[in-house]
């Protein structure tokens, strides 16, 4: 087992944090298992974060920072830790998406990451996730603490019928993401609509893709891809794709509209199976 005093605590995000654990803690004359008792969990745990074993999650550091009066240090850091752990090719993108005041995107087959549920993160994260799948899971419920601070960035989804209609986790996590959609109707920041398959042909078939705009800063592109993503500033396509997105919020349901569908989807397709046999007898 790696020993936190050969550590570099340069190294990373998470090496600094282990680093910064081990020493605030012995600061303070806590053993492993003293501080685990203190926070609710085991010092096994404590020990593994403190060795870099395991990544830490906010919950986690919260915990530390009122145990060892920190003043939000360890929440400070789980922020970039979390962040460190999304892919090398993502992370530029993570960065950005944080800055954005406007983020306005299209998504061909899943709820967008800003907007998913944990469960229904793990389902589609565990399709290639192995080993990191729990910290790739906490770096995508870290990414969404922008929509809940003090001043939000705008966000607009045109969402393919389709990701309502692709099932992910099965039917009970299926029916809390569409709930979880229909939460933001209220949020003045969140909008969301449906593009419905009667459209036909329209303007976001190349595939999901996201604009962003920042106060001082030049607008930027970014689509997927399957090992790492594409992001430009280049006017043309910035220009380009605006004028396609226009399009696709005009042929798009309303957001009243959409979340009259959302709830049909989640009512008649994701019911539990108690209400269907209701539905039946009635």
């Amino acid at each position: 087992m790696a020993n936190i005093q050969t550590l570099d605590p340069t190294a990373s995000p998470l090496d600094y944090y282990g680093w910064e654990l081990r020493r605030q803690r012995e600061a303070q004359g806590l053993t492993q298992g003293q501080l685990g008792d203190t926070i609710f969990c085991t010092g096994s745990l404590v020990g593994q974060i403190e060795t870099t074993k395991k990544v830490p999650t906010r919950d986690f550091s919260e915990r530390v920072d009122a145990a060892l009066g920190t003043d939000g240090l360890f929440s400070r850091l789980v922020g970039l830790v979390l962040r460190s752990q999304l892919p090398t090719w993502f992370q530029p993108y993570a960065a950005m998406e944080a800055a954005a005041t406007y983020i306005s995107t299209y998504q061909a087959q899943l709820v967008y990451g800003l907007l998913q549920t944990e469960e229904y993160a793990r389902a589609v994260l565990s399709i290639e996730q192995g080993s990191t799948l729990d910290e790739m899971v906490a770096a995508r419920m870290e990414r969404q603490r922008i929509l809940r601070r003090e001043n939000p960035p705008a966000l607009w989804v045109v969402l393919s019928e389709a990701a309502l209609l692709l099932e992910i986790g099965g039917h009970d996590v299926m029916r809390r993401q569409c709930a979880h959609l229909l939460d933001f109707q209220d949020n003045p920041w969140v909008q969301v609509q449906v593009l419905p398959f009667s459209v036909g042909q329209h303007a976001g078939m190349m595939g999901t893709f996201n604009l962003l705009r920042f106060d001082d800063d030049p607008d930027l592109f970014y689509s997927d891809g399957y090992h790492q993503g594409h992001m430009t500033a280049n006017p043309g396509v910035i220009k380009e794709r605006s004028v396609g997105y226009a399009r696709l919020q005009a042929a798009a349901l309303s957001p009243e509209d959409s979340a009259r569908l959302i709830t049909r989807v989640m009512e008649e397709r994701y019911a539990p199976p108690h209400s269907t046999e209701e539905r039946r007898v009635a």
